[in-house]
């Protein structure tokens, strides 16, 4: 077993590039059926509370969350604005329905749940090496809880200027 895990923990930056890029297409699909009515569905009226206002949430940081830019900050919003739909759309002591159920699968949240703790792993591993993120700190790999990046630049690349930490960098690793 230790053998399989050693030669998996190689793919993780890979993978979880492919999983940020799958949800965030996804949660893109979503922004657009609200705002513009494609793929399917009905369209939302254009500044509606919450629906439209969601949309244009789930469209715009969809397209951070699937490119792979400002990832952290982009996931870690969108895991919020989940958590709300789940609580605002289907939870039953706030829906006021008394017939309600509280299981997720019953009442309609399960996608949303989903959602929610899937960008929260993603604000909190990162965007992985196929990322914009990844190319606009000017490293090939993403970085280790060590502050290493996992794949490191070539010596004829020449070091990067320091720069000193700004408001987002609490986000960064």
């Amino acid at each position: 077993m230790t053998n399989l895990d050693a030669r998996l923990a190689g793919y993780h930056s890979p993978v979880l590039s492919a999983f940020r890029i799958i949800f965030g297409l996804l949660y893109l699909i979503h922004g657009s059926q609200k705002l513009f009515g494609w793929p399917v569905g009905p369209q939302a009226p254009s500044g509606s509370f919450p629906l439209w206002w969601a949309g244009l949430i789930e469209f715009v940081l969809g397209i951070l969350i699937t490119i792979g830019f400002f990832t952290r900050i982009a996931a870690f919003i969108a895991s919020g604005e989940m958590a709300f739909a789940y609580f605002y759309q289907h939870w039953p002591p706030l829906k006021g329905g008394a017939t309600a159920s509280f299981w997720p699968i019953a009442n309609g949240g399960e996608l949303a749940i989903m959602f929610c703790f899937a960008f929260l792993l993603i604000a909190t591993s990162g965007a992985g090496v196929a990322a914009v993120d990844a190319r606009r700190r000017g490293m090939v790999g993403t970085r280790t809880t060590t502050g290493r990046t996992t794949v490191p630049r070539t010596t004829a690349e020449p070091a990067a200027p320091r720069r000193r930490p700004g408001l987002l960098s609490r986000f960064r690793r």
